[in-house]
């Protein structure tokens, strides 16, 4: 292959991911006739019903992070340590979610946990809040534990935790003080993905009716014609810083490791 063809791909690629992007960011600026204004980003934002949205959506990617956190890490911290022959059917059931629908998911929650049910989650706002995490966490599992995973590879985990024990640390300090600290970006990678799928997923929170950005994106696409664009433009803006944050983040580990 040619060095011409070569650029003419790779141009051809661009423009393929490009000029979709662009058309969805000019029509979000084209709501005043014959200018460009920010119009339907001010109505966007303006709108009561985007900051309730937004912030409950915010507030379960924190809750759903934590929890990720909390349960991923001393897992893999486990099987790294005690368990390395179950790894690889961790990995297959951390896999799961991605090969069973979410819409399959949520239809057994509210199968399971619905007001008649033993244990009637879903008859209590808070219930369902509750449930709306799980499944957050669920989907965004194989990001979050590949990350730590990753991590824990790259540190001597056995030695560290000799160590420690050898100075009278507890497991919860060893997890907390010593493995955590030492597989914080990996964490965070993790949890930027995890924010990200949590901002803009859908099915889960339609379906258990709660008041997330993803169907308030939904039911402004169905109303308004220039202010889906704009919500689908801040979307992609936060997607993107996230993927920006994990760099940022590993650079500067990376730096700060190189200069010691």
């Amino acid at each position: 292959m040619t060095k011409a063809a070569s650029w003419a791909i790779m141009i051809l690629g661009l423009l393929y991911f490009i000029l979709p992007l662009w058309g969805m960011v000019e029509f979000s600026l084209s709501m005043r006739r014959g200018v460009y204004s920010f119009d339907a980003y001010a109505a966007v934002l303006s709108d009561p019903q985007f900051r309730q949205t937004f912030s409950y959506s915010v507030l379960m990617a924190l809750l759903t992070i934590l929890f990720g956190i909390l349960l991923v890490v001393p897992t893999a911290f486990w099987v790294q340590l005690k368990l390395p022959r179950l790894r690889p059917l961790i990995e297959f059931i951390t896999l799961m979610p991605l090969v069973i629908p979410a819409i399959v998911t949520v239809f057994g929650y509210i199968r399971l946990y619905n007001t008649s049910s033993w244990l009637p989650l879903t008859g209590t706002t808070l219930g369902t809040n509750f449930l709306l995490v799980m499944g957050y966490a669920t989907l965004s599992l194989p990001y979050m534990y590949r990350a730590v995973d990753t991590g824990l590879r790259s540190i001597d985990v056995a030695t560290l935790t000799e160590a420690a024990q050898s100075l009278g640390a507890g497991w919860v300090r060893i997890i907390g003080q010593i493995i955590l600290p030492n597989v914080l970006v990996a964490v965070l990678s993790g949890s930027f993905v995890t924010f990200a799928i949590v901002m803009g997923e859908f099915t889960m929170a339609a379906l258990l009716n709660r008041p997330a950005f993803g169907p308030y994106l939904q039911l402004m696409g169905a109303n308004k014609a220039y202010e889906p664009f704009a919500l689908a433009t801040i979307a992609f803006v936060i997607t993107w810083a996230c993927m920006g944050l994990i760099q940022l983040v590993t650079r500067f580990t990376n730096h700060t490791k190189a200069g010691r």
